[in-house]
Formats: C-alpha cells, sequence, structure tokens
C-alpha cells in the first residue's frame, strides 16, 4: 500500500511538474530592452582633424534611426545638442523643422574645399534625405557651412536618447525610438 501511494505521489508530481508552465515577464520593445542609456544631454567632442562633408545618408534600426555624415578625410569634431529652434549659419534664420525634438548637429568639417567649391551639394536644403516612415525622424535640414564647420538641424519626433560615435570618415548620430 505504501508503494502504490508512492508511486501515485510521483506520477501526480511528474504531471503537475509537466503541466507548469514557467512564464517569464515579456520584455517591452523600449529603450531599455535595446540597451539604451545614452541620455539626451548635448555630446561633443574637440575636433584634432577635419575632412571635408561628402554626404548625408540615414538608415533604420530596431531600436534608433541613424544619421550618418561622410567625410573626404577624417573628421572627429562635433558639438550635438538639443535646442528650441536650428538656426543658419551664418543668417540666424529660423530653419523650420517637423517633430517636437530639434538636434542641431555641427560637424568640425566644411562642405566645400581649400577653393571653395562644394563637397556636398542636396537637392532640397529642407529634406536632406528621405526620412518617411522612420519611427523617430522626422526632418533632416540645411543650416549652412561657415568657417569650416557644417550645421544641420534634425527633427525628430520627440526629445529622445541620442548618441555620437566617429568612425573613419564618417560621424554617426543614433537616436533612439523609446527612453
Amino acid at each position: 500500500m505504501v508503494l502504490m501511494v508512492r508511486r501515485l505521489v510521483l506520477t501526480v508530481s511528474a504531471l503537475v511538474a509537466a503541466l507548469t508552465v514557467v512564464v517569464a515577464p515579456a520584455v517591452p520593445a523600449t529603450s531599455a530592452g535595446c540597451g539604451v542609456d545614452w541620455g539626451s544631454l548635448p555630446k561633443t567632442a574637440t575636433p584634432t582633424t577635419a575632412g571635408q562633408l561628402v554626404d548625408i545618408r540615414s538608415g533604420r534600426q530596431d531600436c534608433y534611426d541613424r544619421l550618418v555624415f561622410d567625410f573626404r578625410g577624417d573628421n572627429d569634431g562635433y558639438f550635438v545638442q538639443y535646442v528650441d529652434q536650428v538656426y543658419e549659419d551664418p543668417t540666424g534664420r529660423p530653419v523650420p523643422l517637423r517633430g517636437d525634438g530639434k538636434l542641431q548637429v555641427v560637424v568640425h568639417s566644411p562642405a566645400y574645399d581649400e577653393h571653395g567649391n562644394p563637397t556636398y551639394t542636396y537637392a532640397d536644403r529642407d529634406e536632406l534625405v528621405n526620412v518617411a516612415g522612420y519611427t523617430t525622424f522626422r526632418q533632416v535640414a540645411w543650416a549652412g557651412s561657415f568657417e569650416g564647420q557644417t550645421t544641420v538641424g534634425l527633427g525628430v519626433r520627440a526629445r529622445l536618447p541620442f548618441r555620437v560615435f566617429t568612425l573613419p570618415g564618417r560621424l554617426v548620430v543614433d537616436v533612439a525610438h523609446t527612453w
């Protein structure tokens, strides 16, 4: 009888164990799930080398939208910050941007060569790259290239975390989809 009770207990225990479902908490699609810990304060790097801007392009990732500045030569100097309004350099005219957040991106490289010839040209100063359908980006607009630096306005959905880093021949600005 004791043996039969033990078998019954073991069988019931095995059935309970087989039917028990362990539910792991779902990881929300937030920047925490993406490992984003960048913050939204200004990012800056003192320039030691300055190439010439030759292209601006963008891309979409799972956790962020990316803006890339390509240079002939290297560039390691930048100043990127959220502002109430981006202004054209050198005129001071406001640069209209779509979105509730406005990033001013200043690269310490010109968009012209040593003779003043443009090294970067655009078809539409208000739409440097097509960001239609992006999660975070709303608009990329020209704000000028003057005295060895170039300024671009980046309209984003909201004031979200961002990071800036350089690679050989390029500068990268990533803006997270969420906090």
